[in-house]
């Protein structure tokens, strides 16, 4: 796929957030599989506290979790001026949700269920973007 994956993948890691334990490993299998580094989540707070900020290409956001929601973290993110990358996911429809995440700056924002290659892609835009001036 992209250059950028053989780059960046070896230092840093694709984080993943997600309160539902078969959509974290689900994932994390196919971001392996696709040569990805993976760090999974269950809570943003889990992610908060874990040493990893430094460590991360990019963030896999589910969108409502109890406690601190995806747009509470990325919101969080924002105001710290810690750039990360994000890419919603969700299983809520309601095109205001979109709205609001890409406007907010998400790179993409994919409604469950979703295709592996949209992802994928979305994830390739992310990381590119680590590297643009």
């Amino acid at each position: 796929m992209c250059e950028v994956r053989g780059t960046v993948a070896n230092r840093l890691a694709i984080g993943v957030i997600d309160d539902d334990a078969s959509v974290r490993e689900a994932l994390k299998g196919l971001l392996r599989a696709s040569g990805f580094s993976v760090e999974v989540f269950s809570s943003a707070e889990e992610f908060l506290t874990s040493g990893d900020l430094e460590d991360t290409a990019c963030l896999i956001l589910d969108v409502r979790m109890p406690g601190m929601s995806g747009f509470d973290l990325q919101e969080r993110l924002k105001a710290s001026q810690v750039a990360i990358p994000v890419i919603f996911i969700t299983a809520d429809g309601d095109r205001n949700v979109r709205t609001r995440a890409l406007a907010n700056g998400a790179v993409d924002f994919l409604q469950k269920p979703f295709k592996d290659q949209a992802l994928l892609g979305a994830i390739e835009k992310a990381l590119g973007q680590l590297h643009s001036p």
